[in-house]
């Protein structure tokens, strides 16, 4: 299942990536709006990989620290804080690849 999906979504960035270069008029010159294309496909690509990525560390967080606490009850007070810097530390990553994308998205013509 894991490598089906790997391979969907592989041969989806391969067409997103060829499409445009196999349309392309022969000779002619790329412009700003072209490399501003260029820039926001980039930005929503990583944006969305960002945000696949940290949900699925999140959720791995998540499951590990609940089953920590469900083999060792007594230990859930020192297991949470170190749970929740976890959370932050992933989620302040995808909060780099916005403020990232936004960055970009001015450099958009």
């Amino acid at each position: 299942m894991k490598r089906a999906v790997f391979t969907g979504l592989m041969t989806l960035f391969t067409i997103c990536i060829l499409a445009p270069l196999a349309m392309a008029a022969d000779g002619a010159a790329d412009n700003n709006f072209t490399q501003g294309g260029y820039v926001a496909l980039a930005t929503a690509l990583g944006l969305g990989i960002a945000a696949v990525g940290g949900a699925l560390g999140q959720g791995r967080a998540a499951a590990a620290a609940l089953e920590g606490i469900a083999r060792n009850p007594g230990a859930a007070d020192k297991i949470f804080t170190p749970y929740i810097l976890g959370l932050a530390l992933i989620e302040s990553l995808v909060i780099y690849a916005l403020v990232f994308g936004f960055v970009l998205s001015g450099k958009v013509v």
